[in-house]
């Protein structure tokens, strides 16, 4: 039930829109602009349809001096909607928890880092009802670890390096380093780093030599990643079987297959495309014959 002095608010401020911004330049001293147009809105925040909203790990972390929540973000390139997205999370997680939320950003990419860097003002300059001010981990702050004596030292250094330079010429020796560093920690922990970097690598290739260096080692097969990395190669073959067959069919009925059709064809990775051109080859009488209707 909404309070007698609050309803009275509400409707002075109904009545007089431009009087709360009078009261922010005579009572506070704050330079607020005369605004052009107020209008009301609706004041009901509550979400009826849910919305997704995740952040890439939440960790809670006790210290002497209190509790605080670590929001990590991976972040690849700069994206305006982190203006509006940080900020509420922040929030939302101080709400739900009543612990210090801190947002820490992980990059790979210098200029994203000098981006992420710069703080979020909501709310009229010099006087902003909000600031975010992300701490920053990226290529231009964090050491390479290459070395594989560094990496066993400090293992979770080198699994933030792995993590902020694993890309171009020096990422196999950072990835080298790392892996022989796993080979010295408990095989939870180091499952869960493994994770950790395999979800940050966004280079393809530097992703690709991470899970070949993985595959040696033991523990990791006991790792969800591990059925991840199963499930990718035992789709990868039934999408090569497909293609084979597809063409084969074509060249055991003494169809002629022009390279455009056989680039396209081993190019798809729709399996159920290809069982349509597979079922198409059987009956066609030419190899364009695959792709009619689109």
């Amino acid at each position: 039930m909404v309070g007698s002095s609050h309803e009275a608010l509400h409707r002075i401020f109904q009545k007089d829109p431009e009087l709360l911004t009078r009261a922010l330049q005579r009572v506070l001293g704050v330079p607020f602009p005369r605004p052009t147009e107020i209008a009301a809105l609706n004041v009901d925040l509550t979400e009826i349809e849910p919305v997704e909203r995740r952040v890439d790990t939440l960790l809670r972390a006790e210290t002497d001096e209190g509790t605080y929540l670590l929001v990590v973000e991976s972040q690849g390139k700069a994206d305006k909607r982190k203006r509006g997205s940080w900020p509420y999370y922040l929030s939302y997680l101080y709400e739900k928890y009543r612990c210090e939320p801190v947002l820490i950003v992980i990059t790979q990419s210098g200029s994203t880092a000098k981006w992420a860097s710069r703080p979020i003002r909501l709310g009229f300059p010099g006087w902003h009802s909000l600031t975010v001010r992300p701490l920053v981990l990226g290529p231009d702050n964090v050491p390479v670890i290459a070395d594989e004596k560094q990496a066993e030292a400090d293992p979770t250094l080198a699994v933030l390096s792995a993590m902020t330079h694993g890309r171009g010429p020096g990422a196999m020796a950072i990835l080298e380093s790392l892996a022989s560093a796993l080979r010295t920690i408990d095989s939870d922990s180091a499952a869960v780093f493994a994770q950790f970097v395999d979800s940050c690598l966004a280079d393809p290739q530097a992703k690709q030599m991470w899970r070949d260096l993985m595959t040696a080692v033991q523990y990791f097969w006991r790792h969800p990643l591990a059925e991840q990395v199963r499930e990718e190669g035992r789709e990868q073959g039934r999408l090569q079987k497909q293609q084979e067959m597809t063409l084969r069919v074509l060249e055991w009925r003494g169809i002629p297959v022009p390279d455009a059709v056989r680039e396209r064809v081993l190019a798809c990775e729709d399996l159920d495309q290809l069982e349509v051109w597979t079922q198409r080859a059987v009956h066609a009488t030419n190899a364009a014959e695959l792709f009619t209707d689109e």
